[in-house]
């Protein structure tokens, strides 16, 4: 009898075992088969802004597209909210595999990232809080300062009025980044080149950087206020500017319409992407060219890791060195001479080797104390 129970016992342990082996089994293939489910989270433009968000969005929309059963679910707050931004992202926590948090505002999802260690956020644009480094969180900054740098050269080398401009969103460190870079690249070719462009700013619109300090520029408050981009691009045209660099989301759109209206007085150089087709103006179009960051492609490349099992919690800056800064040079999206192009990729050499060392917002000096060598 006690022979026939242990039996019994083993039989339907092994049984017990083999449904366990088979759940797991099958839950790691209704995963497969499902794909993940990612969450783009913005504010407080969405992910239809031309810009910044729109290629982080393009980056999931790549991998979605090229793993069937993933999914990708645009979330925005809109008030631009740092507090609200965290929140937003917080609550929707479970329901996700991927956060893909776009912005400065989601340094803080830090706590939140622990709490639920099963799910991935890629951050853009920001490391964590206190630059922790979780296993769950892939933290990507860009040098914008070098891309911004292109853009100064570009505006000196091409401007004909002798006084261009850099026109931002808000002074979160991506945008005072572009902003330094720029005036270090007009500062470094109105002296390689024996220009004397002048950089103009408004002093109204001064930007007040994430320390409180004054860091001049031109910058709008928001980056979803098409008006005023509009009314601070206009003053800036009306005081003979002829060329804008525009690192200002949403905000941006406005800046580009008051280049249209210009009737050919104004060109900008836009940002983050390439944004050709933005500048179409009837037959004419107003980009000069585009300052580059390449968001989507290290967006789908993380993802990538995340589905195949290589992801790996980190804090990245990345540059020119891995190509992930630089302008548009296309002949197609691009008004710049040969010239200008030849000089830009000169100096884009000697920034992807060092040489050239752009001011950047917490770089420890600022685009006064950057030397031209």
């Amino acid at each position: 009898m006690k022979k026939l129970v242990l039996v019994s016992l083993a039989v339907m342990l092994s049984a017990s075992m083999v449904f366990a082996s088979g759940s797991s089994e099958q839950k790691e293939t209704e995963k497969i088969a499902t794909g993940l489910k990612i969450a783009i989270v913005t504010t407080p433009s969405g992910v239809d802004d031309g810009s910044f968000n729109e290629n982080v969005y393009d980056g999931c929309v790549a991998f979605v597209n090229k793993n069937e059963g993933s999914t990708v679910t645009p979330l925005r707050e809109p008030s631009g909210s740092v507090a609200k931004a965290v929140k937003l992202a917080s609550d929707i926590v479970a329901d996700y595999d991927v956060e893909v948090c776009s912005g400065f505002q989601f340094a803080g999802i830090t706590e939140a990232a622990k709490e639920n260690p099963d799910t991935m956020f890629i951050l853009v644009d920001t490391f964590p809080s206190d630059n922790a480094v979780l296993d769950n969180i892939y933290a990507m900054q860009f040098a914008e300062q070098e891309s911004g740098f292109f853009a100064g050269m570009a505006a000196v080398l091409e401007t004909k009025t002798g006084k261009v401009a850099v026109v931002n969103g808000v002074a979160y460190p991506s945008n005072v980044n572009y902003q330094y870079g720029f005036e270090c690249g007009v500062k470094y070719a109105n002296a390689k080149f024996n220009k004397a462009v002048e950089c103009v700013e408004l002093p109204s619109q001064a930007g007040t950087d994430v320390t409180g300090a004054n860091v001049g520029g031109n910058y709008i408050g928001s980056f979803a206020d098409e008006a005023t981009g509009k009314i601070v691009a206009n003053e800036l045209i009306s005081q003979d500017v002829d060329i804008m660099f525009v690192a200002a989301g949403g905000s941006g759109n406005g800046v580009f319409t008051a280049a249209k209206e210009s009737n050919g007085g104004c060109l900008v150089i836009g940002c983050d992407v390439d944004q050709w087709l933005d500048g179409v103006n009837g037959s004419e179009n107003i980009i000069l060219t585009c300052a580059l960051k390449n968001m989507a492609i290290n967006v789908e490349r993380e993802l990538n890791k995340i589905n195949n099992g290589t992801f790996k919690g980190q804090n990245v800056v990345l540059t020119a060195q891995t190509d992930s800064t630089g302008f548009v040079s296309d002949p197609a999206h691009q008004q710049m001479s040969d010239d200008t192009l030849a000089k830009l990729n000169a100096a884009y050499e000697l920034v992807k080797d060092g040489t050239i060392v752009p001011a950047s917002n917490f770089g420890g000096f600022t685009p006064a104390g950057f030397v031209v060598k």
